[in-house]
């Protein structure tokens, strides 16, 4: 522990280039109290934010007015800060040790400076560092990190104050949803700075460097509480207990969606998704089963194929409106997990989708259903909705490529309109194999060929997907001895 933080506070020194080091502002007559100043929950310390003197800019320094932190060079901003929140920051905690006494605190005029680099590419230079010490008051990382370039403009200012937890948040964001060419050159210009072993995920990524496999964890199932049962009964009316199912259905999201308990939801829905998981695979596993169709006979055995079948296609309809849910309310990652982990249940598919007369006869409808469980999953993994582990990413993709590969040959000749889910899925799989370490995104591309199969100028998703690669695979491993 001692190492990783003094591997934090050495990268810390290096950040220059994003952060100027704190200290304080020159002599001004503006107050140290604007009335544009920003107030934070139970404040108790003035903090003031301003450019760094070095910069030329900076010598006639006035208050923030512009109530979107856009700023000209030259200015400073007052917030007036809780000190119980600071000490989340390594840096802050130092900075109000004991060490500082009463009499320093005084001479540098009752308040705390902290400088921030100038820049002409910065039209707001406060807005990052404002927003980071709001996550000191807050610790709401979901809701501040939201897109890559959330995640890539608060990390240098995370990484200056050694705010470790909001580090970490920021870099498992990274790791788990795709970048443009403009944000992946920010990753690998902030390599150097990063912890190395919070990162090693992050940088196998950009480089062929090779990643031990991390941990998982499962935690036991708890038992129910009455709200958690009262939500448990609402789902199950939801999905087939109540005659006006839509309204029914539209209801119930909305109650699970205002539901003041993010955890409470995210346990009645995982229990709801395995259940009904559990169903479609026992389904599907009777109909593959060998014994199965030895000990019945040919009328019998049709007529309890037609019920299984038909029953598997409409608990998939259930599974779909519980990802939709899951996804909505970003609580999908067990459902993720569980869904990358189904060998046995894509095989079964892959089984019935050989035997075409059997399901265009009987449920002519349970590929595409199949296929947009996967769809929608994959894409909330994508838009960094939900976030799982590269393994598990991994895992998504190769689980269920098989199966797509399978519904693209069959449906593309049938439905046009339905083709569009397969091609959907195409490219949503490419993304995620863009978001895989070197190695493991080489080994999945192979597998995705057949999507060029329809028209070589049909199938960009494909060409950009390789060129990333290649541009991935050709570049010097990154990330040093840090």
């Amino acid at each position: 522990m001692s190492l990783r933080k003094r591997q934090r506070s050495a990268s810390s020194s290096r950040l220059a280039a994003f952060c100027s080091p704190p200290s304080p502002p020159p002599p001004s007559s503006a107050s140290a109290s604007s009335p544009d100043s920003l107030s934070f929950p139970n404040a108790d310390l003035l903090l003031r934010l301003h450019l760094d003197p070095s910069s030329p800019d900076d010598a006639d320094a006035k208050p923030e007015t512009d109530c979107h932190l856009g700023v000209a060079p030259g200015t400073f901003l007052d917030l007036h800060v809780s000190s119980a929140s600071l000490l989340r920051s390594r840096y802050f905690a130092a900075l109000l040790s004991d060490r500082w006494s009463p009499s320093t605190f005084a001479a540098a005029g009752g308040r705390l400076s902290l400088a921030v680099a100038a820049a002409p590419s910065l039209p707001r230079p406060f807005h990052a560092h404002v927003e980071v010490l709001r996550l000191l008051h807050t610790l709401d990382f979901a809701g501040a990190i939201r897109s890559p370039g959330d995640a890539l403009d608060l990390l240098p200012v995370a990484l200056q104050l050694l705010f470790d937890a909001c580090v970490e948040a920021c870099i498992r964001f990274l790791e788990a949803v795709p970048w443009s060419e403009e944000e992946e050159a920010r990753v690998i210009d902030l390599a150097p700075l990063l912890p190395a072993d919070e990162a090693a995920d992050l940088l196998a990524r950009v480089s062929p460097s090779p990643v031990a496999p991390g941990p998982s964890s499962a935690e036991g199932e708890a038992a129910r509480s009455p709200s958690e049962a009262m939500l448990h009964g609402l789902i199950h009316s939801a999905i087939h207990g109540h005659p006006v199912h839509a309204a029914t259905k539209a209801f119930v999201a909305m109650l699970l969606k205002d539901y003041p308990s993010r955890d409470c939801v995210r346990k009645v829905l995982d229990e709801a998704f395995q259940s009904r998981l559990d169903t479609v695979k026992e389904l599907m596993g009777k109909y593959a089963s060998p014994d199965f169709r030895v000990a019945v006979d040919s009328d019998e055995r049709e007529a309890i194929q037609r019920l299984n079948l038909q029953s598997a296609a409409l608990n998939v309809k259930h599974l779909y409106w519980l990802i939709e849910r899951m996804a909505d309310l970003r609580v999908a990652d067990n459902a993720v997990t569980l869904w990358s982990d189904q060998a046995a249940l894509a095989t079964d598919l892959q089984k019935l989708l050989s035997d075409a007369d059997m399901w265009r006869n009987m449920t002519p409808g349970l590929p595409m259903l199949v296929t947009r469980c996967t769809l929608r999953l994959a894409n909330s993994v994508v838009t960094g909705e939900t976030l799982v582990p590269r393994q598990v990413r991994m895992k998504l993709v190769s689980c269920w490529l098989p199966v797509l590969n399978v519904c693209r040959n069959i449906v593309q000749p049938m439905h046009c309109h339905k083709s569009t889910n397969c091609q959907e899925l195409e490219e949503v799989f490419l993304q995620i194999i863009s978001t895989l370490p070197v190695p493991e995104a080489q080994e999945l591309l192979r597998q995705c060929l057949g999507f060029s199969t329809r028209n070589v100028d049909d199938c960009p998703h494909l060409v950009a997907a390789f060129k990333t690669w290649f541009r991935r695979a050709g570049r010097a491993p990154l990330g040093g001895d840090n």
